[in-house]
């Protein structure tokens, strides 16, 4: 579960990038983030993730505030940053058991999870390869299993399909529905509207800083006169009032 409740940042003293934010993420949905480039999407979800501290409101973490209990808050959570350009000099699987080692997980535990995600994601024949001789996307399939290795209940995902190919976008697809399945949260922002529409039980939309929306897509839908999800974005980002 994610409770983000009144939620402000503010950088430099004048730009609000996350201005009183309020939504929640519950057990058993996956929730897609929706928002052009400079929303506060990743501003907020950094600070889901103990990155950034907020300036007022509270973010919780399943049982846990992300501010009072950082260390118990960050390990309910599998974070996939929007950059996958991190630990390059390690090899793949040296940066598996970094993941790994900060988890706690047992060496024991943690061979076969490493070997069976690799090769869901197809990366088990390049794991002792350096990263910094990967392709973007082989990185950005790293991240993935980096975040996953410690079977975290929260999924917190930063454009994960950036990246990916198809096949391995179609993995993700399902991992995050079968993690909500189970009773987990995944939160996951995206520009990809059809993926939105396809695997999402609810979604939160913001536009520059502010929540304009946040529900399932079919209340969207119907407020809209049933225009697709696309013209009803597009009318949003042109039309709503701040």
């Amino acid at each position: 579960m994610i409770s983000f409740q009144h939620v402000s940042k503010t950088f430099d003293g004048k730009v609000k990038a996350v201005d009183d934010v309020s939504f929640t993420v519950n057990p058993g949905e996956i929730v897609g983030f929706i928002g052009p480039n400079g929303s506060g999407k990743t501003t907020s979800m950094k600070m889901m993730t103990g990155i950034l501290n907020p300036d007022e409101g509270s973010i919780q973490i399943g049982k846990y505030d992300i501010v009072k209990e950082p260390l118990k808050a960050k390990q309910e959570i599998g974070y996939i940053s929007d950059n996958p350009d991190q630990f390059l000099r390690l090899t793949g699987l040296e940066y598996l058991n970094l993941m790994a080692d900060i988890y706690g997980i047992a060496k024991e535990e943690r061979g076969g999870r490493i070997e069976r995600f690799a090769k869901e994601f197809g990366v088990y024949d390049v794991l002792h390869r350096q990263m910094a001789g990967y392709s973007h996307g082989m990185r950005q399939k790293m991240m993935v299993l980096g975040a996953l290795v410690h079977e975290p209940e929260v999924w917190i995902l930063d454009e994960p399909m950036t990246g990916l190919d198809p096949e391995s976008a179609f993995v993700l697809k399902q991992m995050m529905r079968e993690h909500a399945d189970k009773g987990y949260s995944v939160l996951f922002s995206t520009h990809v509207l059809e993926v939105a529409e396809k695997l999402c039980d609810r979604v939160v939309i913001i536009r520059y800083g502010k929540k304009l929306f946040e529900g399932t897509l079919e209340e969207l839908v119907s407020r809209y006169h049933n225009q697709s999800l696309e013209e009803i974005f597009l009318e949003m980002m042109n039309h709503e009032g701040i």
